[in-house]
């Protein structure tokens, strides 16, 4: 016998009184947090709750009594069903607002960090329109809205080329327009959608892993250049061709058109044969007239107008005189690393993806850049006191982890080789906190500063700069 779930209460004029490091707004009943998406401070609203807990509840507005001042009109019209963007209700300002105190609050409580030399987050210069990548996902089951749905629309046709719906991997949101990148993205993305549908195109089933059509991805650089790589999952020779010579037909400003065939569970294409239809199998990407090369498979910040910014706030921190020898951890395609080059005397830089450091040594040959090495391994295998005797001892660090942080080994390495000076640029203050309190006992926060990569979501960067007691 199937027990019938207890139906959570309605929740009436609650007033959202904050937001949450993630992103959710919070409201308090009777001294319990509810997390609520896509509302903003000063919204006083009837909340579902969706899942209870003892010291916390979620829920979703299913009624504004009365609008915030501090909310304004979202501009895209799959906000509130995409997963993308949940901060439009909120002023960009206020959304920086929110990012500043998100990255003293977790330098405080986690690191027990004074704020000195804090200073104010540098905002985008641009807060839509400024990614450089996204993928689509294709499915043949497309989700519906409330609106959809309640409306009595029937349809005939249920695939959709868009974002996956959170929560959910095998439905994903018609996208129509994405405010994210450029317009030649939405136009490429919704031209080779109707191809695919006019030509009975099936649409990948993520559930039963069938169907010919599977992602689409798109990269674009500063400069211009575009590209398009089409991920198949059926080898039908014929379908493919005819999708990509209408491509190449359709969009000539495409420097790199690109396909795979992936047959495997997931839709990673690191393990993936790359086939070059037509242009290059590259882009190019520039900052202060370096030119960086970018794969199908590279790694480079989404946000290339405010990478430039960031990449400027740690080399600023780390006071280069041209006589350092510079340890970059976790350099990905050795984007940091060329960047300080010029700077410094030697730069030596650390990545975990074999095809990373291939890509920051090509980049070092593409500007010349003779001062530079790079090593390809786990950091907490290669960093060791052995490779900072064969390779000299760092004067300067400059670390930017993933997402989890450093491992305590590569701290214990760090401190050891007290460099005089640590560069940390993180995409997250709280696991950046954490480490900080680790290094505290050799090394103080002098300099803080946030920045926006991705304005409209609660994600913010922080670099710190720690200096030897």
């Amino acid at each position: 016998m199937t027990r019938k779930r207890k139906q959570l209460p309605l929740l009436e004029n609650l007033l959202i009184t904050d937001v949450a490091a993630e992103g959710k707004a919070i409201a308090k009943v009777d001294g319990m947090a509810v997390f609520i998406p896509f509302a903003a401070p000063g919204d006083v609203v009837d909340v579902q709750l969706t899942r209870k807990k003892n010291s916390y509840a979620e829920g979703k507005v299913v009624r504004f009594e009365k609008y915030s001042e501090n909310r304004t009109e979202p501009f895209c019209a799959h906000f509130g069903v995409c997963g993308g963007c949940k901060w439009q209700m909120l002023p960009y300002e206020v959304q920086l607002q929110h990012k500043q105190r998100q990255v003293a609050d977790n330098l405080e409580r986690i690191g027990k960090i004074e704020l000195e030399g804090f200073n104010p987050i540098l905002g985008a210069p641009r807060s839509t329109f400024y990614r450089n990548k996204l993928e689509f996902t294709f499915s043949n089951k497309k989700w519906l809205t409330e609106t959809q749905i309640t409306g009595g629309e029937t349809f005939d046709n249920m695939n959709a080329l868009g974002f996956h719906i959170p929560g959910m991997f095998d439905k994903v949101l018609d996208i129509d327009k994405c405010w994210l990148q450029d317009h030649l993205s939405n136009q490429i993305r919704n031209v080779v959608r109707e191809f695919c549908l006019e030509n009975d195109y099936p649409f990948f089933d993520l559930r039963n892993q069938n169907g010919l059509m599977r992602t689409l991805i798109i990269r674009n650089s500063s400069i211009g250049e575009w590209m398009v790589i089409v991920v198949f999952y059926d080898d039908d020779r014929e379908r493919r061709e005819n999708l990509m010579h209408f491509i190449a037909g359709k969009f000539p400003q495409i420097t790199s058109l690109l396909y795979i065939v992936n047959q495997k569970a997931n839709d990673t294409i690191t393990d993936q044969e790359v086939i070059t239809w037509s242009g290059r199998d590259y882009i190019y990407e520039e900052m202060e007239g370096l030119k960086f090369k970018i794969g199908p498979k590279s790694f480079f910040q989404t946000n290339s107008e405010q990478a430039y910014n960031l990449y400027k706030v740690a080399r600023d921190f780390a006071r280069l005189s041209g006589r350092e020898t510079v340890y970059d951890l976790y350099t990905g395609t050795g984007s940091i690393a060329n960047f300080v080059a010029g700077n410094a005397k030697k730069v030596v830089g650390i990545e975990y993806v074999p095809e990373a450091i291939l890509d920051a040594q090509e980049n070092s040959r593409l500007n010349g850049i003779d001062n530079t090495l790079f090593f390809a391994g786990d950091m907490k295998d290669i960093l060791t006191a052995d490779f900072i005797i064969q390779h000299g001892h760092p004067d300067v660090i400059i670390t930017d982890p993933p997402r989890a942080g450093m491992h305590n080994d590569v701290i214990g390495v760090i401190l050891l080789a007290a460099p005089e000076r640590i560069v940390y640029v993180s995409c997250n203050p709280a696991t950046q906190a954490r480490d900080l309190s680790l290094l505290y006992s050799k090394y103080r926060v002098t300099q803080i500063q946030p920045v926006d990569m991705f304005p409209h979501t609660h994600h913010v960067e922080n670099v710190v700069l720690l200096e030897k007691r």
